[in-house]
């Protein structure tokens, strides 16, 4: 449960000693070797050279879990799928996943495609890595991987070797270009006007319950998620690492839903001035916005850039250096703290202002139908 957190000293990761950078960086120009998705060194610059891969990544069934390979993603969205689940978008760009004894993994499990992920792929200039998508989704997607499963019996059989994606970026880089996607701003440095923000719980659904919950011995946020009852939660883990998730910053984005049926659902992401954004990092809550809007970048390229991040004020936002996870949910969603508790209709109903734990009570799209 939420309670039972590990003590924060169970968390401890070793990183490789990296040159020092001068920060900020971002969001028009990285120093050599910086991965502009999240401001650190990469231990191979070509491999920036080399297009996003946009895997979807299966959170359910609880058999999904722990995943493997989320904790070497710099971007990861999580979007509503419909049924009451939830899934991940997962972006590898830079260096891919290895551990001491394999530099070979298997990424996954994977699973099929949805609408969103389209748009998601144009910011990024990337393509998709899918285990199909239904009749429906599949004409509306380009540049994408269909991956043929060894084991079709089982629902969590499609995995990919780092190997494979490897070759899937050199062969989309003579499809896509080089790409460049600049746009995110990366600060250690915490910026002012912060509240208190060290824990977040996220329902998708009564069987999709997230919490968030800051380690302030190593500036990162857990998370945890229920079994598909509601009741008994664990905390994630990166199966190839063991270790838990260490994500610096958690993004809560507002993004108008098209539902035109039950688990087929689509975002509206491109183009869009501004809309409402919550921040999280460092234990603390920010206020700004998500914009995607056309600028001199686009107009002069031709080509689109990463959701971009602004403060209250229309500037760049500085995301802390290290993984970012955004949480995609309907602009209906309400927000409010609210206590401590394992109850989740004492969570959906009970607000206690500045107890720093954040409800963001997701709100299904309208007009969802039942799939023909």
């Amino acid at each position: 449960t939420p309670t039972a957190a590990p003590s924060p000293t169970t968390a401890a990761t070793t990183t490789a000693t990296a040159p020092a950078v001068a920060y900020p960086v971002g969001p028009d120009t990285y120093p050599p070797g910086i991965n502009p998705l999240n401001g650190l060194p990469v231990e191979d610059p070509a491999s920036l050279q080399l297009p996003p891969a946009l895997l979807s990544i299966s959170n359910s069934p609880v058999t999904a879990r722990p995943q493997a390979g989320l904790s070497f993603a710099p971007l990861i969205y999580e979007l509503f799928i419909g049924a009451g689940n939830s899934r991940f978008l997962t972006i590898f760009y830079g260096d891919l996943p290895k551990t001491a004894d394999n530099d070979n993994p298997e990424i996954g499990p994977i699973r099929s495609g949805r609408l969103a992920y389209e748009h998601i792929r144009k910011l990024l200039n990337g393509f998709i890595v899918m285990a199909y998508a239904s009749v429906w989704v599949m004409p509306e997607l380009n540049y994408y991987h269909n991956l043929q499963t060894e084991h079709p019996d089982d629902i969590n059989g499609a995995r990919l070797r780092v190997a494979d994606l490897t070759a899937l970026k050199t062969k989309y880089l003579a499809q896509l270009g080089a790409p460049n996607p600049v746009g995110l701003k990366f600060d250690p440095a915490i910026p002012a006007g912060g509240k208190d923000g060290h824990t977040i719980w996220l329902p998708y659904a009564f069987v999709d319950q997230i919490w968030w919950h800051y380690d302030k011995d190593h500036g990162t946020y857990h998370r945890w998620q229920d079994m598909e009852n509601g009741r008994e939660y664990t905390e994630q883990i990166d199966s190839l690492t063991g270790q838990p998730l260490e994500i610096e910053n958690v993004a809560v984005l507002f993004v108008d839903h098209i539902a035109y049926r039950e688990t087929l659902i689509d975002l509206n992401l491109l183009y869009v001035l501004k809309q409402k954004t919550l921040f999280f990092r460092d234990g603390q809550i920010f206020e700004g916005y998500w914009t995607t809007k056309g600028e001199e970048y686009e107009k002069t390229t031709g080509k689109l850039r990463p959701i971009r991040f602004l403060d209250k004020d229309g500037n760049p936002f500085p995301l802390k250096p290290g993984q970012t996870w955004v949480e995609i949910v309907t602009q209906e969603t309400p927000v409010y703290e609210t206590e401590y508790t394992e109850d989740y209709y004492r969570l959906a109903n009970n607000q206690q202002a500045g107890s720093g734990i954040w409800a963001v009570r997701f709100v299904h799209p309208e007009n969802m139908q039942p799939n023909q």
